[in-house]
């Protein structure tokens, strides 16, 4: 295995990034790795270095870039309960900050940035969320249907809301095959009923579910929502789906 910090020309300035990917001199298929709302941290890395052990090149840039490099705040080694008040304070303004002008953009350069690297195959690329992230992925995918052929988003953020882009509602434009693993408490039965409604409708294949026992933020074990077995229900589910949607994906 092989990891990298690297830096991806934006229209805006570059965008510091860490990769990992087989060391062994040949091209795998690419992966969007997009952070959580804490952003890039030893933990993403190690599920980057995890993912990157199956047979992909995988990207993981920080989207708050324009705000300086990573890590933008200080980060306790583990995030229980008490530190997230404090922590969302420091990081909203980020949040808000990052618009769907700016994720579009970014896209445009992530993928870029993916196409011409020489460890990185022709093929289609998936993108990966994580809180946040799924809704990222949501949009890089809708904006670049001949690009992405699987999306994953994990414990995502707000998927479904009433504003005039919200990611459900860019369904019609996907192309690729949509996984979304979500934890209790984070959608209504209404509003994950809604969402597997306006994919079917859109005919996008999806396999999306409801992780038991599970809040948000489960796959992050440097924080208190962290879930063993439901960590390892994503890692089943993302699997195989790059192995269904990527040429040449899996190891």
């Amino acid at each position: 295995m092989a990891t990298t910090t690297l830096r991806i020309p934006t229209p805006d300035g570059q965008a510091d990034a860490f990769a990992a990917f087989p060391d062994d001199g040949r091209q795998h298929p690419g992966v969007l790795l997009y952070m959580d709302v804490f952003g890039p941290r030893p933990r993403l890395e190690e599920m980057a270095s995890e993912l990157a052990a199956h047979g992909y090149y995988v990207l993981v840039p920080n989207v708050y870039y324009r705000e300086g490099q990573a890590p933008l705040i200080e980060l306790p080694g583990h995030i229980g309960e008490e530190e997230r008040p404090a922590l969302f304070e420091q990081l909203m303004p980020f949040y808000l900050a990052h618009t769907t002008e700016r994720v579009l953009v970014d896209a445009d350069a992530y993928l870029s940035f993916l196409a011409d690297r020489p460890e990185v195959g022709a093929g289609p690329v998936a993108v990966v969320g994580y809180c946040l992230g799924g809704v990222l992925a949501m949009r890089t995918a809708a904006a670049h249907p001949d690009r992405v052929a699987a999306v994953a988003g994990f414990h995502p953020g707000a998927l479904i809301t009433e504003a005039a882009d919200s990611p459900h509602l860019l369904a019609p434009k996907v192309t690729a095959e949509v996984h979304f693993g979500i934890a209790e408490g984070d959608m209504t039965p209404e509003e994950f009923g809604g969402l597997n409604e306006v994919l079917e409708a859109a005919g996008v294949r999806h396999g999306n579910e409801i992780y038991p026992g599970t809040v948000h933020g489960f796959t992050m074990a440097d924080t208190s929502a962290y879930s063993p077995d439901g960590t390892q229900r994503h890692w089943d589910r993302l699997l195989s789906l790059l192995t269904r949607t990527l040429t040449a994906g899996g190891a």
